[in-house]
Order: C-alpha cells, then sequence, then structure tokens
C-alpha cells in the first residue's frame, strides 16, 4: 500500500467524512484514496471555492472537514478561503501535495504561507510515520480549532507503508473532542458576584457559544440577573424567538439594540471577542460599564480590549457553574436569615431557580424591544423607483416570501448587511458569516458548504454583482449538486462599499463602477432558473418558484437603488 492510500484510509477512518478540492495529478491517489474508504468528495471549479465550501461546511456542521489540493498553484488558489478559516479558527484539514526540489515549477514554501494567514502547518516526512502524522494533524484541527496545512511531499506519497504498518490506516483512533475547559473556581466566584451587583447587565454571546447547550445555560443565567441577550453576528439566531433578545450587538445592531447595549452597567462577553466590530470599536461600551469576557482559551482574553475580569473556561460549564454558585449562595443567604430569625424584605430574596433582580427586564423595555428591536420594523423612507428596488424593501419582502427553515450564506460588501440583518434566522446554524477576512467572492462557496452541512434547510446565498461575478465558477457547481439554493444578487453595477466611501468627497469613481450586467442572463446559462427585479411585484417568480419542484437552482438578480451607503459602512471603513 502507497503512503497515499493509507494516509487517505486513515483520514476518513478518523472522522473526515466530506473532503472539497480541484483535483490535479498531486493530490489524485489521496483524494481517490479517501473516496474509496468512503469519504464525500465534492470538486469545486475553482480552489479558492473549495476552501470556502470546506470551511462552511465545518462551521455549520460542526465537524473536521477537508480541502484537497495541487502542489504549488492549486495551494495558492485556495490561500483566501483558508485565510478566513484560519482567521476564523476553524477546523480545517488541508491536503495539499508538495515538491520540495527549488527548481520545480511548482515550488512555492508551503509551510511559510500557512504561516503567513494564521494557519499551522505539518508534513508528512516517511512511509513509517506517514498515518501517525496524518492523525495529528487531525487532533490538532480538532481539539486546537485550528486550519492546518498538511503537506504531502510527491515522493513520500509514492512510497510503499511496511506492511506491519498497512492495516493500521484503516484502524485509525478518531481524534477527541476538545475538552471542554473547566474554569477556576475562584474566577466563577468573582464572575457571580460582579452579576449580583449589576443592575443592567448585558450577555453577549459569540462564536464559543454557538450550541444548544451553552444556548440554554445563558438563557437560565440571563433569566436570573435580568440581564438582556446579543450576539456577535457569527452566532446570530442563538437566542432567536427569546423576548429579552436584542439579536446582534455591533455594526449591525439596531438604534434600539445599541441604545440599551450603551445603558448597560455590566456588559459579558461569552465566548466573544468584543472586538471593533462586536463594540463598535468600544463605543457601545459606557465609560463606567464592567466588562467581563469568559472564553476557553486564556489568550483571548483582552486580547481586543480591557477587561475587568477574564474567565478561562468553556461558556456552558462556566455559566452552569456561575447558576450553582448563584443558587447555592442564596440558600447559604437564607440559611443564616433563618438562624438569626430575620425576615426577607418581598422581592430582596429570590429562591434558587427564580430571578433575583429584575434588572433590565422592565415591562416598558420588552415592549419596546417587541417592537423596534428588528431592523425590519425601523421605519424608512422607501427610495425604490420603478427601475430599482430598495435593498430593504427587497429584504423585507424577501424574508416573508422565503421558508423560515433556512440557512444564509452571505458575501462581503455594501449590501451585506441587508440580508444579514433584514432576513431572519430559525437558530444559531442560520446564518454562516464567512467576514474574518471580510474579501469579497466568498458567499457562494459559503452558501454551497453550509446547503451541504444542513440538506434540511433552504440554502439561501446573498451576494453583491461584484462577489457574484467573483465567484461565477461555482454556478457550475450549484446546479452540478443540485442544490435547490435561491442566490440573491444585490446588484448596483458597483462595488459599493467603495463608491460611498470615496464618493462624497468627489473621487473619481470609474475604476469602481460597472456598465450594467444581466446577472440572470449568466446564471441561465448555468442551468438556473432566474428572475431579474426592478419592483416588490417582480418577487411573484420568487413564490412561484418556491410552489414549484424547485428542480433547478434560483438567481435574483435584484436592481437595488445605489443613492446612499448601508448605515453599517461607516464603521467598516473605521476598521481599516
Amino acid at each position: 500500500m502507497k503512503v497515499a492510500e493509507a494516509v487517505g484510509r486513515a483520514l476518513y477512518a478518523a472522522g473526515v467524512g466530506q473532503v472539497f478540492g480541484v483535483v490535479g495529478s498531486g493530490n489524485f491517489h489521496l483524494t481517490n484514496a479517501m473516496v474509496a474508504a468512503g469519504s464525500r468528495f465534492v470538486a469545486a471549479r475553482h480552489e479558492g471555492g473549495a476552501a470556502t465550501m470546506a470551511d462552511a461546511y465545518a462551521r455549520m456542521s460542526g465537524t473536521v472537514a477537508a480541502l484537497s489540493v495541487h502542489q504549488g498553484p492549486g495551494l495558492t488558489n485556495a490561500m483566501t478561503g483558508i485565510a478566513e478559516a484560519a482567521k476564523s479558527r476553524t477546523p480545517l484539514l488541508v491536503l495539499a501535495a508538495e515538491v520540495t526540489e527549488p527548481r520545480s515549477n511548482f515550488y512555492v514554501d508551503q509551510e511559510a504561507l500557512a504561516r503567513s494567514v494564521g494557519a499551522v502547518s505539518a508534513r508528512v516526512t516517511s512511509a513509517e510515520d506517514a498515518v501517525t502524522e496524518a492523525l495529528d494533524a487531525v487532533r490538532r484541527a480538532v481539539c486546537e480549532r485550528r486550519t492546518v496545512l498538511l503537506n504531502l511531499p510527491l515522493g513520500v506519497q509514492a512510497l510503499d507503508v511496511p506492511d506491519a504498518l498497512a492495516g493500521e490506516s484503516a484502524l485509525a483512533v478518531v481524534p477527541p473532542e476538545r475538552a471542554p475547559v473547566e474554569p477556576e473556581f475562584a474566577d466563577v466566584e468573582a464572575l457571580a458576584r460582579v452579576l449580583v451587583k449589576s443592575r443592567r447587565p448585558v450577555f453577549v454571546a459569540g462564536r464559543g457559544a454557538r450550541s444548544p447547550g451553552a444556548r440554554d445555560a445563558l438563557v437560565t443565567l440571563a433569566e436570573r440577573h435580568g440581564a438582556l441577550l446579543a450576539t456577535s453576528a457569527v452566532a446570530r439566531g442563538l437566542f432567536h424567538g427569546d423576548p429579552w433578545s436584542l439579536d446582534v450587538s455591533g455594526g449591525f445592531a439596531s438604534p434600539l439594540a445599541a441604545e440599551l447595549i450603551q445603558q448597560a452597567d455590566l456588559i459579558v462577553g461569552w465566548g466573544c471577542a468584543l472586538n471593533m466590530w462586536t463594540m463598535r470599536h468600544g463605543r457601545l461600551i459606557g465609560p463606567d460599564t464592567t466588562v467581563v469576557q469568559v472564553d476557553d482559551d486564556a489568550s483571548a482574553l483582552g486580547a481586543h480590549r480591557e477587561v475587568h475580569l477574564g474567565v478561562t473556561g468553556d461558556v456552558e460549564l462556566t455559566a452552569r457553574r456561575a447558576l450553582e454558585t448563584h443558587d447555592a449562595n442564596r440558600q447559604a443567604q437564607q440559611g443564616e436569615q433563618a438562624r438569626q430569625g430575620q425576615q426577607a424584605q418581598p422581592g430582596q430574596q429570590a429562591q434558587p431557580g427564580q430571578q433575583s433582580g429584575q434588572g433590565f427586564r422592565t415591562a416598558d423595555i420588552g415592549v419596546s424591544i417587541a417592537a423596534r428591536v428588528r431592523w425590519r420594523d425601523v421605519p424608512y423612507e422607501d427610495t425604490s423607483t420603478r427601475e430599482r428596488i430598495d435593498p430593504r424593501t427587497l429584504s423585507i419582502a424577501l424574508d416573508d416570501i422565503l421558508p423560515a427553515e433556512r440557512v444564509i450564506g452571505v458575501d462581503s460588501g455594501n449590501f451585506m448587511g441587508y440580508p444579514s440583518m433584514y432576513l431572519s434566522v430559525p437558530d444559531e446554524n442560520g446564518l454562516c458569516f464567512t467576514q474574518a477576512f471580510q474579501s469579497i467572492g466568498l458567499g457562494l462557496a459559503t452558501a454551497i458548504g453550509a446547503a451541504l452541512a444542513r440538506p434540511d434547510r433552504l440554502p439561501v446565498a446573498a451576494l453583491g454583482d461584484g462577489g457574484a461575478m467573483m465567484g461565477a465558477a461555482e454556478f457550475d457547481t450549484v446546479r452540478r449538486l443540485g442544490l435547490p439554493m435561491v442566490v440573491v444578487v444585490y446588484n448596483d453595477d458597483a462595488y459599493g462599499a467603495e463608491v460611498h466611501h470615496f464618493g462624497p468627497d468627489g473621487h473619481p469613481l470609474e475604476t469602481v463602477e460597472f456598465p450594467p450586467t444581466d446577472i440572470a442572463a449568466v446564471a441561465r446559462g448555468y442551468g438556473f432558473e432566474a428572475v431579474t427585479v426592478h419592483t416588490r411585484v417582480d418577487l411573484k417568480a420568487v413564490e412561484d418558484w418556491l410552489a414549484g419542484p424547485r428542480s433547478a437552482p434560483l438567481l435574483i438578480d435584484a436592481k437595488v437603488v445605489a443613492d446612499r451607503g448601508a448605515w453599517w459602512l461607516e464603521e467598516a471603513f473605521r476598521g481599516h
């Protein structure tokens, strides 16, 4: 058995069941070995698309995925998607063939490429150690939540694995899941004291809180202390349906959400970086607000802003320990009062399992949240014309038309806030937000990976016209896979972010504006059904498609007004 086959079999046995890529001579045998062992392979039309598909699949499935690429140009083509995955700490395994002779036209320093974007580099070095080294790469991806580049030199791939080791490749031990980090008792006690003291607490949950267990623990703890609930963009939907949810904190926050967060006397980030996007460069934090951060990676604490208390621990475990501490302290207080013959004042003490303070959860705030926290409920002047539709009007209409059970992939650009915030999602697995690198052109591939991870939901890709044309090759992948996807293109015939950022200052815009493009016709060429939307009435075709067999994907070429920048755009450019 050759090393390529042994490694492929071992990776499948270790739980790598989904592979994306573009196959060339260098990764041909390895990819086929994984497929023969049982892995599902999805062929993309470009390595960049394959990388983003793998990233999105891993995020939405909760499993490690693999990307298989050719040596040299196959890897360089994939680097933007790999950078996004690495910056997002996605557990992803990149399998790259490698040439080691500098005179080869395929030679690049692949290890340096990985380091340059924050990925981890590893290498298969011998026939004797190949399986062990491959499994170590999987373990590191899973247990450290890292994107790992496993280089596979062509010469090593072709070696024979010793007979004594050949059988072990099919018996690979599945790498353990990342063990939950137990918080220190003293840190939990400190957190409990801060929570009891707070009168206006807000919880902001991020990527590290994206699980049903973490959500339930946070909801219960928030109820105890009267806290309002919010998320970062990547965790949107975690508190969907909760009457005290503010939806997203940061640049995407609605006016009411931003106002209430600014009034908080305590902000607790749960698995959330509290970075410039989520805290609007710190402007959502009041001058006297206490800031607490809970994360299972100690290096993340205080990385983006100073915190008053940092707790190293798994989000769910830490929240549950804080609940236990709170209830135990209450019981101890009540026991002491009973021994001293004291009578608790009405509303002063709470029984275990009950809310200990009203906090932010007043009747007036509850009414305001119900009426005004969603962007679609914020009044606006509809600037639609007979030729172009306001992106808010478009997004609200699509939110009403499309099924609630959906998974959305969003590209980057001026338009991105509209689908991200006006289209509702059912839970934390409803929005795949690949924006850590802020690269245009990843949205369609994001939606493909998310769709394969969540086949029970209608996949929706929200793109700008620039990103749609960048990633157009993957229209073929959507059609070939038979995905019943809705692709919405917010088409303003420009790179809108640059138009609205530089235009007001009188700069020439010819480099970022384009002649009108019939993207609907482009999609039909790939086998899509397509509709061009100028007004709300044109969306009747979307309703008809939904009511039909959905045998081909649908593209909506929405000609949107371009009279102003999105509300979040100013925040975005503050980060440059």
